[in-house]
């Protein structure tokens, strides 16, 4: 299964264009990470990958078929989403909240029943958030937020899940339990897109990057290839680096001195 944007172009006013003829391919089991400037348009790439908007030019297809000739519901029976900031409207307890992810298997007057509420607790136990449970997800911190979030996309069991900075209001410790969270869901056949501003989690993932420079040029493929020294300079307008880590057999991302 896969989830393709072909030639796709956005505005939001029909002049000023957000970004123009991206191409970028998904498929289950992969990685792929957003990386630009603020404001440069990632999130608004994710919203047309969930049909929350319509490209102004181009089509996002799931398996072959345009996502303009599929239902809101048949959406999220494959693409699930993972918001930035959860506004939270209702005193549900995580449990409750998290369980609302299955709303797309269900009938239009069917309650969830025990199944649904299992597979809640086994999300939240993923995560090692289930001590939430029975908490009022209006009381939690940013952190614990965003991760009950993501364990609602994990009971919604869309084959891809699309997370818009996982890890931005997360303390170190816990922005690793995510990314190693999101390397297990793609061993697992999830597709994976999230937006990060920090390149060092798209080196750590080792998947594909879709990136924007801050004149809005667009390169996917897969990291190795896209991100260089010159590249990361431009995204964050800092002379930066990719140094090997020796004894580690990876690569990190070096900042210049604060001086």
């Amino acid at each position: 299964m896969k989830i393709a944007l072909n030639q796709v172009s956005f505005s939001y006013d029909g002049s000023r264009r957000i970004f123009d003829d991206v191409d970028l391919v998904v498929e289950s089991g992969e990685v792929v990470c957003i990386l630009g400037p603020n404001g440069i348009g990632k999130t608004t790439l994710l919203h047309c990958m969930t049909d929350l908007l319509r490209p102004s030019r181009g089509t996002v297809t799931i398996d072959d078929q345009n996502i303009d000739t599929l239902t809101p519901l048949e959406v999220a029976r494959v693409v699930g989403y993972v918001p930035q900031l959860l506004q939270t409207s209702f005193d549900y307890t995580v449990l409750e909240y998290v369980v609302t992810g299955r709303a797309p298997w269900l009938g239009i007057f069917e309650k969830p029943g025990e199944e649904a509420y299992l597979k809640a607790q086994e999300a939240l136990e993923k995560l090692e958030i289930r001590h939430l449970a029975h908490k009022p997800y209006t009381r939690l911190s940013g952190g614990e937020l965003q991760q009950v979030s993501i364990a609602r996309a994990i009971t919604q069991e869309a084959r891809f899940i699309l997370m818009d900075e996982p890890t931005a209001h997360l303390d170190y410790g816990n922005q690793l339990k995510i990314l190693r969270m999101v390397r297990e869901l793609a061993g697992q056949g999830y597709g994976i897109v999230m937006t990060t501003h920090n390149p060092d989690q798209a080196i750590m993932l080792e998947g594909k990057v879709a990136v924007f420079d801050r004149h809005s040029r667009f390169s996917f493929g897969a990291w190795d290839q896209i991100l260089t020294d010159k590249v990361l300079s431009e995204i964050y307008n800092v002379p930066l680096k990719l140094l090997e880590v020796a004894g580690h057999s990876r690569k990190v991302c070096i900042p210049p001195d604060l001086e």
